[in-house]
């Protein structure tokens, strides 16, 4: 059976005293989108600086195609073939979709000292890739400022699986997005797993998450909270861990009005 693209295995991450991660474990497979869960503060943006190499992990295992690695910049993780798309995009928004799409990977034609930016082979690339993907743009010539904040993700995604990412991890790509929108986002994260990458889906929304995932691993208080396979649990128990159900079913108990004796009622209305 082939290993998976990349494995986190018992991985722990400290800042001094403090635990950012503890005990984490998460599969990625080829062909297969694999959720990470968890509100503010759960260790969500931990976990994707350790896999997209912007931090080393202190404790556990850390493997890319079964061999056992430590990552030492995003670079060495774009080399392995992990490419990361965070929430903010880090895109220039005047600049053209296709002037973005190959941002710090420009091709060259010509010869020194007469070399430029192949600029046709931009243009034509980046319509054929976001075609490719489904996304048919009026005009790549456009300000990718004036897209939605759907279809930037989306050029995005394309971009990575474009420049040969085996594996994409996308931070909160509906988080700012409306239901139509994160629709949008979450065919072409589909498209990208049909493509045969491996995604790491991090959400703080189980409905979303449980649309196109294949694993999740519910991350709590830099802790995992649980880890399945959407064969074995249901939206509603996803959602119920998700949320901290037997918290909430304590705090639902505790905020329940009490009954005020009768010889201790009466009316606001009585006071003079």
């Amino acid at each position: 059976m082939r290993p998976p693209l990349v494995e986190l295995d018992d991985v722990s991450k400290y800042y001094g005293n403090i635990r950012a991660l503890e005990g984490v474990s998460l599969e990625v497979h080829s062909g297969e989108i694999s959720c990470v869960l968890g509100d503010n503060g759960a260790g969500k943006s931990t976990l994707i600086k350790i896999i997209s190499g912007l931090h080393q992990h202190d404790a556990g295992t850390f493997r890319i195609d079964g061999t056992e690695t430590r990552l030492g910049s995003p670079r060495d993780a774009l080399d392995r073939g992990i490419a990361t798309v965070y929430q903010d995009l880090s895109v220039v928004p005047l600049m053209p979709v296709w002037r973005n799409f190959f941002l710090g990977s420009e091709p060259l034609k010509g010869t020194v000292p007469f070399r430029r930016m192949d600029v046709q082979f931009m243009r034509e690339t980046t319509r054929a890739e976001l075609l490719r993907m489904g996304i048919d743009l009026r005009d790549v010539d456009q300000p990718i400022g004036t897209l939605s904040g759907g279809e930037r993700q989306c050029v995005a995604i394309a971009r990575a699986v474009y420049f040969g990412a085996k594996v994409l991890v996308l931070d909160e790509p509906t988080a700012a997005l409306g239901v139509k929108q994160s629709g949008v986002v979450l065919k072409y994260v589909a498209a990208a797993r049909d493509a045969g990458l491996g995604v790491v889906l991090i959400t703080h929304n189980p409905h979303h998450a449980y649309l196109v995932g294949d694993r999740f691993v519910l991350l709590k208080r830099g802790t995992m909270a649980g880890s399945h396979l959407k064969s074995e649990i249901a939206l509603d128990e996803l959602t119920r861990q998700m949320s901290g159900g037997s918290e909430l079913d304590e705090l639902s108990h505790e905020l329940e009005r009490a009954e005020v004796p009768a010889h201790l009622g009466g009316h606001r209305g009585d006071r003079a």
